[in-house]
């Protein structure tokens, strides 16, 4: 049976080999002006954005964006009452970055000089301004110049038919952008952490503020071309959250932040091209979340597998160190070999919960089986154990002396802390409390033995 197929096919279209490695390798002069446009763009905005990130103020580039849409279109407008093509791209993007510093200043007065929080200011600004922008694309559809055919592509992108000059201007601008944020990594970094140590130290606070949110105008208005002000917003937030998962050193989370936004940008344009019909700005939005999800579960410094992991070594840690400490005392008052039955009424425990640690400490080292009720602590298990109870009764002691503590609350409030206690805060206490180190000075309160 023969198969027709339709004059306008918008399905997916699979790539053979060749043309997988024609885009790959950028072999066509379109595809490296689209790739090489948008992955710079995407470096710029991740390095912009990490310090938007650390100020929250994370959304007012989506103010920003949106409020370009008004500034297109009034620049059409004038451009072409004065007789002049409406659509010059240095017009249309200079309109643009006008309307973005206004709406800056707009969110800026309503937040200094009303009692509006900033979330609000935000969405006031955003939806008047864009609002503004509707309607203006709405007369220029009655326009006896034109329409607004082409204009709707800066709301959703035009990567693929991105121009050279367009390339070259997003090259330019990116640029730019990254020697400025060189130039000024210190100051951002002081304004970004403690801006009233910056004006107590004579910073000019306001004008690094400025600066920032003119480097944020330009990648906003870089970025139309590509993704669109709907998705630029994406471009300046997702690689530095992502970067955050990474690690908490402000240099290396730019640098981090600029990698994630290039190759999403790359691999969003390259899977573009690949794969006919899909579009491009959305593609390299998507990739970048990708890479977010990526993030977030395998940073090695907050990704929440790491996070899971720490949060499990600390419940095992903490549960062995009780049963050593449970066992200690036991030990203190005469049980050797210690009962099953007197470990449970300690801490409360299940007997399955307290097998399973019995078992763990037995594979530490720490103790051993004398019965099948009762155990021992071994050499190993003594001396860890006599750690474990001098740090929780050196708090113990420094809490009633030095904080106040009631000496029957004061047991709960050392169980809190003891697990958390480096050798360094050990060794202040000893000198603070005068007591023998290497050595488990007495339970300073009368609940010594009791259940914890």
């Amino acid at each position: 049976m023969m198969t027709i197929l339709a004059i306008a096919d918008h399905g997916l279209q699979w790539p053979d080999a060749e043309q997988f490695l024609r885009v790959l390798l950028m072999r066509d002069y379109n595809t490296r002006v689209v790739v090489l446009g948008v992955s710079v763009l995407g470096l710029a905005a991740g390095v912009v954005g990490t310090f938007m990130l650390l100020r929250r103020q994370a959304l007012l580039s989506d103010a920003v964006s949106h409020a370009t849409l008004p500034g297109i279109g009034l620049a059409f407008m004038l451009m072409a009452a004065w007789g002049g093509d409406g659509r010059t791209l240095g017009g249309l993007l200079l309109g643009a970055a006008l309307f973005g510093v206004l709406a800056i200043f707009c969110v800026i007065g309503l937040t200094r000089y009303t009692r509006l929080k900033d979330d609000t200011a935000l969405a006031i600004v955003l939806s008047v301004l864009f609002g503004l922008g509707i309607a203006f694309l709405g007369l220029i559809q009655n326009m006896q110049e034109g329409n607004a055919a082409g204009l709707s592509q800066f709301i959703y992108g035009k990567a693929a038919s991105m121009l050279a000059v367009e390339a070259n201007t997003i090259f330019v601008s990116a640029c730019v952008i990254a020697l400025v944020c060189t130039l000024l990594f210190k100051e951002f970094t002081l304004v970004c952490f403690d801006q009233g140590f910056a004006a107590t130290q004579g910073w000019p606070v306001g004008w690094l503020d400025l600066v920032l949110m003119v480097m944020v105008v330009g990648v906003t208005v870089v970025g139309l071309q590509a993704v669109g002000l709907i998705l630029v917003v994406a471009m300046l937030i997702i690689p530095p959250a992502a970067a955050r998962f990474w690690t908490d050193h402000l240099s290396r989370m730019a640098l981090i932040a600029g990698g994630l936004g290039a190759v999403s940008g790359y691999l969003g344009a390259t899977l573009s091209g690949l794969m006919t019909n899909l579009p491009t700005g959305p593609v390299i939005v998507l990739t970048a979340t990708f890479m977010f999800g990526v993030s977030l579960l395998l940073g090695w410094r907050r990704g929440v597998i790491r996070r899971v992991a720490a949060h499990v070594r600390l419940v095992r840690r903490v549960g062995m160190q009780h049963l050593l400490r449970a066992m200690y005392e036991l030990r203190e008052s005469g049980d050797d070999p210690i009962r099953i039955g007197r470990l449970m009424m300690k801490r409360s425990w299940s007997i399955r919960r307290l097998k399973r640690l019995l078992k763990r400490a037995q594979r530490c080292g720490h103790v051993q089986a004398v019965s099948d009720q009762s155990v021992r602590l071994t050499e190993q298990g003594l001396a860890a154990a006599a750690t474990v109870v001098r740090n929780h009764r050196l708090w113990e002691i420094y809490l009633i002396t030095h904080a106040d503590i009631a000496p029957s609350h004061v047991d709960r409030d050392a169980d809190a802390i003891e697990h958390v206690l480096g050798a360094e805060l050990v060794e202040r206490l000893e000198r603070t409390l005068a007591v023998e180190p290497s050595r488990a000075p007495p339970s300073p309160h009368p609940l010594a033995g009791a259940a914890s």
